[in-house]
């Protein structure tokens, strides 16, 4: 059995317990974090677009590339430690949500957690990129709460019903 599991800062501990707790352990479990290519872009363009290209040492995009791979490389490891068990760590830079449905390809299982409004049961609990994933994924998804799940009676009441 092959097993993503999306990792993401702040909810990714949710992720790899669900993967201890519900993956059998002969499984082949690959530890996924994807950084969207919009932050240094940006930077680099402001900074061209603001100082010109005159000196590229001093581009802050190219600082922000490097902070975010070391980020990415330390929460790898540290889910790694977490898991307790053999797993591949994998990183991938793009659309966020196409990156993590193409990483599913072939996969017997993909685990992530809401993003969204996490105060209450329902649709916002899934924010637009996981609500893309759980949509376009190519296996099962088993979708977890980062934290303890709303009660109940956070669920919305149904509309009126038309007489």
């Amino acid at each position: 059995m092959r097993v993503i599991a999306w990792l993401v800062e702040g909810t990714w501990p949710a992720c790899v317990d669900a993967v201890r707790d519900h993956a059998p352990h002969a499984s082949e479990v690959v530890l996924l974090h994807v950084t969207g290519p919009d932050v240094p872009g940006v930077a680099h363009g402001a900074y061209a677009g603001l100082l010109g290209r005159g000196r590229p040492e001093r581009d802050p995009g190219s600082r922000l590339e490097v902070l975010g791979d070391s980020s990415a490389a330390e929460l790898l490891a540290a889910a790694s430690e977490r898991l307790g068990r053999p797993c591949t760590g994998e990183e991938r830079t793009g659309r966020v949500e196409r990156e993590v449905v193409a990483a599913a390809d072939g996969a017997d299982l993909l685990v992530l957690a809401r993003d969204g409004d996490r105060s209450r049961l329902g649709p916002h609990s899934l924010g637009p990129a996981v609500r893309f994933a759980v949509d376009h994924a190519p296996c099962p998804v088993l979708l977890v709460w980062p934290e303890p799940a709303p009660d109940l009676g956070t669920i919305p009441p149904p509309p009126p019903h038309p007489h």
